[in-house]
This record gives C-alpha cells, structure tokens and sequence, in this order.
C-alpha cells in the first residue's frame, strides 16, 4: 500500500494479440513497487507455461456466464470464441486501498472502463508493422494459419482505436518499451494533483 492516503490509479494496457503487451506487464510489475495486477477470468483453454490464477482464472463456460449474471464483472467479452473479463471486486479492492493496478484489456473492454474509471490511465501497445506481428503470432505456435489471420485482421482494426489512448508505445525493442511503459507509471504517480496528500503531510510536520 502506498504510504500516503489516496486511491489508486488504474493503467489499462490494450494491444492487439501478439504485440507484446503481456511480456511487457509482467517485466514492468517486476520492477515497480506498489503496482498490482488486474488477473482476469477467461474460459479459453490454459497455455503451455502458464498458470492458474498468476496469468488468468480458468473457468467454465457455464461459471463464466453465472458470474455475468450475479453482475462480477466490471467489464467482459467474448474474444474469437472465449469469454474474458475483469472482476469487478478484485480491482475496486486494490484501488480503493491505494494500490496503482495494471489491466490488460482489450479495446472493447477498454472502452467501457474508461466510462467506470474516466481518470484512467490508458496505454496502447502495437508491434512495428504487421509482418512482424503476424512473426510473432507464428513463434507462440499457439494458433494456427486461419486463427493466425483472424487475429491478424482483428489487429487492423484494433488499430484504428489507438487515439483513444493517452500514450502509445510501439514495441519494436522489448526493453525500450518495457522502459516506456515504467517511464509512464512513474510519472503518472509524480503528478501534483494525485500528490496533494503527501503534500499536506509535509506542511503538518
């Protein structure tokens, strides 16, 4: 928790599939203090290397779909055949505790969180052209040719929405963009208006 009284500040990180934003999350909350992570529910099968409630909470379709219903989710959707959200608790606990909390969301789910969190802190990841996205999504062999141009269209039109972003890193070198990305959050945290309670701490001293 922070050591001054304030809440916390939501970064929703969006990207299209294979730009790196993942990767770029996980160094980045390796290396900032203080910095939760938003893990999402999804009912797409688990991946080799990954793990149950660190990388996401797999669920049925069955339990996903009661979740929506007994309103858990701050935001959801189905992304090429599978179910993804946010819970809504997990992430209204950290913020309102003062913790700062990364959310890898999609553009859709981003939208709808901007009306939920208008404050926000809203960060677009891209690769530096498709050729090398399309590369990228043929190295995670985790799809195949047609699932691999599904994506790869989805990313076109991802894409377009890049100005409803504040910032936008292109991710052609991993560590530059992880330096971004802290460089981000950091300055964030030092702006005035979210240090005007420490502000006062030092004038009751």
């Amino acid at each position: 928790m922070n050591h001054y009284s304030r809440w916390g500040i939501p970064f929703v990180i969006s990207a299209p599939s294979g730009a790196g934003k993942t990767s770029i999350c996980k160094e980045v909350r390796s290396i900032i203090p203080n910095l939760a992570y938003s893990v999402s529910y999804t009912t797409r099968p688990i991946r080799k290397g990954e793990k149950e409630s660190e990388d996401y909470f797999f669920v049925s379709p069955e339990v996903f779909e009661d979740m929506i219903n007994e309103g858990r989710f701050l935001e959801w959707a189905q992304v090429h055949g599978h179910y993804y959200g946010t819970s809504k608790d997990i992430v209204l606990d950290k913020i309102k505790h003062g913790l700062d909390c990364l959310l890898d969301i999609d553009t859709c789910g981003a939208k709808n969180l901007k009306k939920i969190f208008p404050d926000g802190i809203f960060v677009f990841i891209v690769a530096p052209s498709f050729h090398e996205l399309k590369s990228r999504l043929s190295k995670r062999q985790t799809e195949d040719y047609e699932q691999i141009r599904i994506r790869t269209e989805k990313a076109f039109a991802e894409i377009q929405a890049f100005e409803e972003y504040q910032y936008l890193i292109i991710n052609r070198d991993f560590s530059q963009a992880v330096e971004e990305l802290k460089s981000i959050i950091i300055a964030e945290r030092c702006k005035t208006l979210r240090r005007r309670p420490l502000i006062r701490e030092i004038l009751r001293s």
